[in-house]
């Protein structure tokens, strides 16, 4: 057993993860799970968690992209220990300004007759590409410039041929990989073709650049999606050649839809920051997410960040796709509304209430105080804060009418003028006064008429809400104050009476 202990101790005594997104385009839902995952395995272990920008698209990735996905990440609460804009050991962070580290390795390879040069144009290898398919066989290349000559190399430059590096795929080997969540994983090399390692225009392609990285930089770990299983023998390949060891490998599932496809714009919203924007909560979506493929040893769901840091594991992260339930995020951004400070949750819902119009900032410290109360009324029926907006106009607005048949027909009562009049004449009076006193002045209301129950607070609510249903009708009542209350009662009492 001390055996087993130590081995696992040497694994993890230096966890060294990386999350390396390509900034071009906003930052996507799975990438953050995936930054997640790699957070929390760092932070289990006493690791290291590095952030590297993957920018070899030149025509795509953009500064703007790679903030967007920077802000998302501290916005999470995924602090990183290395990488862009907080340096470290084994910069440069971001692809572009290493292109010389890569060419060098590049030239090892073709010195030690790993890589070659493949001078093939766009239109011949198309012409390949059919003549594979036609035939029902997967599409790769068939190293036509493998053993070129001097002579066909100087021949082919003369010419204005630009060439790419492709590596030089061993036959007849199998690949095997030991997967760290899919287990052991095998692929033929003869399936797989020569690849290019380097563009004519000297930039790196990923699988090539990736392996450089994460050497150097002594990746322990490499944590990813799924969809990047097919580029691991490739690079298992590149390691070798390097004389390098690979890192451990482990291949996360893929996000579905509730309909089993693809997680897509059909299935909701798919980047960090429309979440934000819409109101969610970054607990709630660290906790979603972390739920994404990656199951806790008991029952429970609610989990914070600490837990998370002390219960993740890659040993119960599972092999089956992951399912994106958006009631299920809803729910949890309901539990993290309701259980944070009040004062956090004001501060968060403001932007929403501003953008309606109902308030403009900067408020009084009394004013402060008036929506602070609304929003601690109205909480509880929130899955997202921008939701807000749809639960507090009664709060704002000048009068109130009754719209809904169910609440006219509350105010067609009999007894309905005797209690409004009843109440109004108990509010009647300035001065501050609590939920209690409230209750207290329902509660009288209710004596002096004979009505009780409902029929004494459907019809105060219709007339102080416009609706039937809403947060507590005491509670309604304080943050009304008692002018706005008796303005409203006088209203309802003349409609009732036809004037």
């Amino acid at each position: 057993m001390g055996e087993h202990v130590n081995k696992e101790e040497l694994i993890l005594s230096s966890v060294r993860v990386r999350f390396a997104p390509s900034p071009t385009g906003p930052f996507h839902i799975g990438g953050a799970r995936s930054a997640l995952f790699n957070w929390l395995f760092a932070r289990r272990y006493g690791g290291t968690f590095i952030v590297r920008i993957e920018d070899t698209d030149m025509e795509r990735s953009t500064r703007e992209s790679e903030e967007n996905i920077l802000a998302a990440l501290r916005w999470l609460g995924m602090d990183w220990d290395e990488g862009v804009e907080v340096g470290g050991p084994h910069g440069p962070y971001r692809q572009t300004e290493r292109l010389d580290i890569y060419r060098e390795y590049v030239e090892q390879l073709l010195q030690k007759g790993c890589a070659y040069r493949c001078y093939c144009t766009e239109e011949e290898l198309a012409a390949a590409r059919d003549a594979l398919l036609k035939k029902g066989e997967m599409p790769r290349y068939l190293g036509r410039c493998r053993s070129l000559s001097p002579e066909e190399r100087v021949r082919l430059e003369a010419a204005g041929r630009k060439p790419v590096i492709r590596f030089r795929v061993p036959e007849n080997r199998v690949i095997n990989v030991n997967d760290l969540v899919r287990g052991d994983v095998s692929f033929e090399c003869n399936g797989i073709g020569d690849f290019i390692i380097l563009k004519s225009d000297g930039i790196p392609t990923y699988n090539f650049a990736v392996v450089v990285d994460d050497h150097l930089m002594s990746v322990s770990h490499v944590i990813r999606a799924e969809e990047h299983l097919p580029n691991t023998p490739r690079q298992i390949l590149l390691y070798d050649a390097l004389g390098w060891s690979p890192p451990e490998f482990a291949h996360v599932s893929l996000i579905l839809g509730k309909d089993r496809s693809k997680m897509s714009k059909r299935h909701g919203a798919t980047a960090v920051e429309q979440y934000q924007a819409k109101g969610y909560l970054p607990e709630a979506l660290d906790n979603f997410l972390a739920l994404l493929g990656w199951s806790p040893g008991g029952e429970e769901e609610i989990l914070t960040m600490e837990a998370l840091k002390q219960q993740f594991s890659l040993e119960r992260v599972a092999k089956s796709p992951a399912v994106f339930d958006l009631d299920k995020l809803n729910w949890l951004n309901g539990h993290y509304i309701r259980q944070a400070p009040l004062g956090e949750i004001t501060d968060l819902a403001i932007p929403y209430l501003e953008k309606a119009g109902y308030i403009s900032t900067p408020l009084s410290e009394q004013k402060y105080a008036w929506v602070k109360m609304v929003v601690d009324a109205v909480r509880e029926y929130l899955t997202c804060l921008s939701e807000i907006t749809d639960h507090v106009a009664f709060f704002f607005a000048d009068v109130v009418e009754a719209e809904e048949k169910e609440a006219k027909e509350v105010l067609a009562g009999e007894q309905v003028p005797a209690v409004l009049a009843a109440l109004r004449e108990k509010v009647a009076g300035g001065g501050e006064w609590t939920q209690a006193d409230a209750k207290s002045v329902l509660k009288g209301a209710g004596k002096e008429t004979g009505a009780k129950g409902k029929q004494v607070f459907m019809p105060v609510r219709v007339a102080l809400t416009g609706s039937t249903h809403g947060p507590d009708l005491s509670q309604v009542m304080v943050i009304l104050g008692k002018d706005k209350i008796c303005s409203r009662l006088d209203r309802a009492l003349k409609m009732i009476a036809g004037k």
